[in-house]
């Protein structure tokens, strides 16, 4: 019997190239699933899930929304940083519709040229963007009912805000109406017009447009007669300078009535300095806002009092800034980490990276207004207060001279309980009732005894509130002007502005608390930002304060000895003498060697200083080359003695 003829390698070929399409086809179907769409996100701070805030709006979604989404993949004239970031918009958009218990879809469109997907992206609003000479498109648009929202370009550079966007557009679309946001403040946030022809027009805060498309906002002025609580949601008080006494008491009586009052004031605003004049930089400081700002009667019945003659500087949290001549230490500017937030899981700052402030003023407790104090944000111990003017001019001896008291100050802080009025008499300006029965009592010319004057209705005012309320405290405002809190360029002829710190979603997440929705706290704290090498800070702190006075009295001998050098040349040049007399040439060598004694002593020990920074440099540096290497290595001799015993024992 003949035997048929095998081919082994040929089958052994079929058997791969079956189990390969099994997996390609098993692969592809599992992704068709919401199971194939999960992941492990690895990352310290989960940046690759979705916040709670996210996943609760989903799963309350009860109407369909449609994200029509606009991506110009075929295109060969895409950047790959785009491509890459297209990746991961496409993962997040899987995502958000595998959450939404069906209620949300997406709808893939390529707007090629003179094709149905391009029309509906104009419609929409996304034009498209001038890249390599083509016009491509990548941005979204989403809809509920009649309402929609569009992500006219989704820039790689501001990934990290990507849920916050999508997040807050879903929102939008699926709110009926916006909370209404009052707003006082003594700054023009909302720009103004161009004061000569062919000059340019200031342009909106970049927060105060974002603060449009989330609240309805109602500016208030600086002197509102009263505050509805049943209207506006929450009250900001953004640099409220020169604020009346009438005004503190609008203010008073709508925090006693259950509204809830977020305030912003600085010691010394830079903002105000460079937008005087209702927003023209031209006038600078003497047309426009104060500087400074305060509200004179309310904090200390709050129980808090604020510096607003100073502002604080802090060496463990300053911030190196670069200047004309270098780079400089920023005393009162500072860089805030985590480690300055003492509430690690408060919704407002927990995801919060850092925050940057500048100049900023700061709140002491003085436990007399019988309200809970949270402190959101604080400086260290080390911090001391110190002359605003010289701080924004970044003088280096304030580093050298600050006076630390061992106090941390607060910087944010939230006040919450059971508030009482700070006009126990009453508007001010206002009669007291026993003034005016007097006054009633006298008849006026012509009239008769026996008439009687109808009273007038009493006003109703409040000395304690009725329910408890919230009051939210920062000490800066500067950190929410443009040029400090965003990264803003125009791209294709439209403003992008990504954030450059923490500092708008701190702000924002206090109003989102204020006005009860914390959806989108989660993801808006998702805001890129830089993480200060703390290890070299600390280095330097310790040095200035081992070294601190000593430096200050060798630059105060420099600068005495320089004046009797100065002192010595101007008599020797009226003299008929070319070198001067004797005494005056032993009194010029001997001051010229302290000089250079005292400045080579100042040397050594900045010398000693960049000493250490190099070693600690060298072996972080000699850390991150080896660490990986060794690691490998020994995982790898791991595995041959692990082996080796397994081939002995056989």
């Amino acid at each position: 019997m003949a035997h048929k003829p095998t081919y082994p390698v040929l089958r052994a070929a079929f058997g791969v190239a079956a189990l390969v399409a099994i997996v390609v086809l098993a692969n592809w179907l599992i992704s068709l699933t919401p199971v194939g769409n999960r992941g492990h996100d690895f990352t310290e701070n989960k940046n690759h899930t979705l916040s709670d805030g996210t996943r609760a709006l989903l799963k309350e979604l009860d109407t369909r929304v449609v994200i029509r989404y606009y991506a110009s993949r075929n295109s060969d004239y895409m950047p790959e940083q785009i491509k890459l970031h297209m990746r991961r918009v496409d993962d997040l958009l899987k995502e958000y519709a595998a959450l939404s218990n069906g209620k949300l879809s997406i709808d893939n469109l390529d707007p090629e040229p003179d094709t149905d997907a391009e029309d509906s992206a104009n419609l929409d609003g996304v034009n498209g963007q001038r890249i390599n000479d083509q016009n491509l498109y990548f941005g979204l648009a989403v809809s509920c009912l009649d309402r929609t929202s569009v992500l006219p370009f989704l820039d790689p550079e501001d990934e990290t805000m990507l849920e916050y966007h999508l997040s807050k557009a879903v929102s939008e679309v699926t709110t009926p109406t916006k909370p209404v946001i009052g707003l006082m403040s003594a700054l023009d946030l909302k720009g103004a017009p161009a004061m000569m022809p062919g000059q340019r027009p200031s342009q909106p805060w970049v927060f105060y447009q974002q603060l449009k498309q989330s609240y309805e906002v109602k500016d208030l002025g600086m002197t509102p007669e009263k505050i509805d609580p049943n209207e506006i949601k929450a009250l900001l008080l953004f640099h409220p300078a020169g604020i009346t006494p009438e005004a503190e008491f609008a203010v008073d009586q709508y925090l006693l009535n259950g509204g809830t009052v977020v305030v912003c004031v600085d010691p010394f605003s830079v903002a105000a300095q460079m937008t005087g004049g209702g927003g023209n930089p031209m006038m600078g400081m003497g047309g426009g806002a104060p500087t400074t700002s305060t509200l004179p009667t309310l904090f200390g019945t709050w129980g808090v009092t604020f510096e607003s003659g100073q502002s604080l500087g802090d060496p463990a949290y300053k911030t190196r800034m670069r200047t004309r001549d270098g780079e400089s230490d920023g005393i009162s500017i500072l860089t805030l980490p985590q480690a300055a937030m003492p509430q690690k899981d408060n919704v407002i700052t927990k995801d919060l990276e850092s925050i940057m402030m500048l100049l900023p003023g700061a709140f002491t407790k003085t436990g007399t207004g019988g309200v809970d104090i949270n402190t959101l944000v604080r400086s260290s111990t080390d911090a001391g207060f110190v002359d605003s003017m010289r701080a924004s001019r970044l003088d280096p001896a304030l580093g050298m001279s600050i006076k630390s008291k061992g106090t941390a100050y607060d910087l944010v802080s939230h006040l919450h309980g059971t508030f009482k009025t700070a006009f126990p008499d009453g508007k001010p300006g206002e009669k007291k009732e026993e003034e005016k029965k007097d006054e009633e009592k006298k008849p006026e010319i012509g009239q008769l005894p026996a008439e009687v004057k109808k009273e007038a209705p009493k006003p109703v005012w409040l000395k304690t509130s009725a329910t408890p309320g919230n009051v939210f405290l920062i000490g800066d405002v500067d950190a929410f002007y443009d040029q400090f809190a965003y990264r803003v360029q125009n791209f294709g002829g439209m403003q992008m502005a990504s954030p450059a710190n923490g500092n708008a979603s701190l702000l924002f997440n206090l109003l989102d608390q204020a006005v009860g929705s914390k959806h989108l706290i989660g993801s808006r704290s998702r805001a890129a930002v830089r993480r200060p090498f703390t290890v070299i800070r600390e280095m330097e702190n310790k040095f200035e304060k081992s070294f601190g006075e000593k430096i200050t009295e060798i630059n105060e001998t420099i600068e005495k000895k320089q004046t009797e050098l100065a002192e010595i040349n101007a008599s020797i040049q009226k003299s008929e003498l070319v070198h001067g007399t004797e005494p005056e040439r032993a009194k010029k060598k001997e001051i010229t060697d302290t000089l250079v004694k005292a400045r080579k002593e100042l040397r050594e020990m900045e010398k000693d200083l960049r000493r250490q920074k190099d070693r600690l440099t060298g072996r972080i540096t000699l850390a991150n080359v080896l660490a990986m290497p060794l690691i490998v290595i020994l995982v790898g001799l791991g595995l041959y003695i692990v082996r080796r015993s397994s081939t002995r024992a056989r």
